[in-house]
C-alpha cells in the first residue's frame, strides 16, 4: 500500500452539530496489496469511488442516529478498501476501527446454509426430503400431508413462525439447550409454501441437523468447517477477551432527544440464527468467498453446482416486491438463504442482519466479482444501509468496468 495512496483516500475530520457527535471519517483505512498489484489504477478509482460513498455513509448516520459504521470493499481476489466512521462507544468517545466487533445478526444465516449443505454433499440427505424422518427426539408437529423439507427450511417457506426468545446477556434466564427448545418450538403456523414467513426457528433447526450429520458440536464445526477456511478470525457466537476489547455498544434511536440511547445486549433462544459477532474484514472474506465457486485457500468447502444452488432462486411464485429495507432490482427472492435479484442480466445477491442495537448488510454482484460488506452499531438501520451498498456497487461497476 502505497503512502500517497493513504492521503488520497483518507478524508478529513468532519464535525457535524448532531448529538455533539464526531465523524472520524476513514479511520482504519486499508487496501489489500494483492488487490492493488492486480489493478494498477486502483487508487485512482477508490479516489473517485470513496468521496460518493462517504457522503451517503455520512447522511445515513446522520438520518438513521446510527453512531458508527465500518465498510469494506471486495473482488473475488481481496479487499479493495476498508473504512471506519463514528464512535463505537459514545459515551467514551471511542472511535470506530475496522476493526471494531459488532454482532452481525443474520448475514450469519447463510454460513450455517453452508455447513448443512456440505452435509448434503456428505450424502445424508437430499434438498426435498421431509426432515422429520431424520429426526429422532422429537419431531416437527405439522400438518398431515403437508411435510416440511430442507428446501423449506432453507427458503423461509417451512411454515414454521419467526420465533426469536429473547434474553438480557446480564439477565438471569439464558437459552435452553438446542434439542430442548426446539423440542418445545416446532410447530408450523401454517402449511409449507404456503408464503414466505421469515424464520430464525427452521434456522435454529438447521444447526441441530448439522450437528447430528456431522457428529460435531455445531459451535465447532462452525468455528473449524467455515470460519476458519475463509479466513474470519475474528468471529464468535462469544466475544472472546480479545474480541470484547473491541467490542462496540448497541444503540437504539431516541425521537425525544434527536440522539441514540444505550440499549441492553441480548441472547435468544434461536442463537443459531443471528447471535454472532464478527467485524467488517471478516464479513468481506465472507462476501469474497460467495463471489466465487466454493472455492478456498487450500480446498473446497462447496462444489461448484451447489453453490450455483445457493444462489438460484428456488421459488419464482414468491419472487417479487422488495427484501428487507427495500433491496432487489428485478423480481428479488430467496435462493437457499441469500436474497437474490437481477439487473439487466447482472446476478445480486444480499442479506441484512438485525438485532436490538446493531444492523449489518452485505452485498455482491455475482457477474462481476465485487461486493461490499457493512456493520453498525445503530438499529434497524436496513434501508440506509441499502441505499449504501447499492450505490458502493453501482460506483465499483461503472469504474471497473467488466469483472476483473
Amino acid at each position: 500500500m502505497k503512502s500517497s495512496l493513504m492521503s488520497i483516500i483518507r478524508p478529513s475530520v468532519m464535525v457535524f452539530l448532531f448529538w455533539v457527535l464526531t465523524l472520524v471519517s476513514g479511520s482504519g483505512v486499508s487496501l489489500s496489496p494483492l488487490a492493488a498489484q492486480s489493478d494498477e489504477d486502483l487508487s485512482q478509482v477508490l479516489a473517485r469511488v470513496i468521496p460518493q460513498l462517504e457522503t451517503e455513509i455520512q447522511k445515513s448516520m446522520l438520518e438513521g442516529q446510527i453512531p458508527s459504521i465500518t465498510v469494506a470493499l471486495t473482488d473475488r481476489v481481496g479487499e479493495l478498501w476498508a473504512g471506519a466512521y463514528g464512535e463505537s462507544n459514545l459515551w467514551a468517545g471511542t472511535p470506530a476501527s475496522t476493526q471494531t466487533v459488532y454482532l452481525i445478526g443474520s448475514t450469519f444465516k447463510a454460513q450455517s446454509t453452508i455447513a448443512l449443505l456440505q452435509q448434503l454433499e456428505d450424502g445424508f440427505f437430499q434438498l426435498d426430503d421431509p426432515v422429520n424422518p431424520y429426526l429422532n427426539n422429537f419431531q416437527i408437529r405439522e400438518e398431515p400431508g403437508f411435510p416440511v423439507t430442507f428446501r423449506h427450511l432453507l427458503t423461509h417457506t417451512s411454515g414454521l413462525p419467526a420465533a426469536f426468545g429473547g434474553h438480557d446477556v446480564w439477565g438471569e434466564t439464558v437459552p435452553s439447550p438446542l434439542s430442548v427448545y426446539l423440542g418445545e418450538s416446532l410447530e408450523v403456523a401454517g402449511p409449507p409454501l404456503e408464503k414466505v414467513v421469515y424464520s430464525n426457528l427452521a434456522y435454529t433447526l438447521v444447526a441441530y441437523l448439522v450437528e447430528r450429520f456431522s457428529g460435531v458440536p455445531y459451535k465447532e464445526y462452525i468455528k473449524d468447517r467455515i470460519w476458519s477456511p475463509v479466513g474470519m478470525t475474528s468471529t464468535a457466537f462469544a466475544p472472546t477477551p480479545e474480541m470484547e476489547e473491541r467490542l462496540s455498544i448497541p444503540y437504539v434511536p431516541n425521537q425525544e432527544t434527536g440522539r441514540p440511547a444505550a440499549a441492553g445486549r441480548t441472547k435468544a433462544d434461536v442463537w443459531p440464527a443471528g447471535i454472532v459477532y464478527g467485524t467488517v474484514h471478516d464479513q468481506a472474506s465472507w462476501v469474497r468467498f460467495n463471489l466465487v465457486d466454493g472455492a478456498v485457500d487450500g480446498g473446497r468447502l462447496l462444489q461448484p453446482e451447489t453453490m450455483q444452488q445457493m444462489h438460484t432462486l428456488q421459488f419464482r411464485q414468491f419472487s417479487g416486491g422488495s427484501m428487507g429495507g427495500g433491496w432487489g432490482y428485478e423480481r428479488p427472492g430467496y435462493g437457499l438463504t441469500w436474497w437474490l435479484s437481477t439487473r439487466e442480466g447482472e446476478q445480486f445477491f444480499a442479506h441484512s442482519g438485525s438485532v436490538s442495537g446493531y444492523t449489518a448488510f452485505v452485498m455482491g454482484n455475482r457477474t462481476r466479482g465485487l461486493g461490499i460488506a457493512v456493520l453498525t452499531n445503530g438499529n434497524r438501520a436496513h434501508s440506509h444501509l441499502v441505499r449504501i451498498c447499492n450505490l458502493a456497487l453501482d460506483l465499483l461497476a461503472e469504474e471497473l468496468g467488466e469483472s476483473r
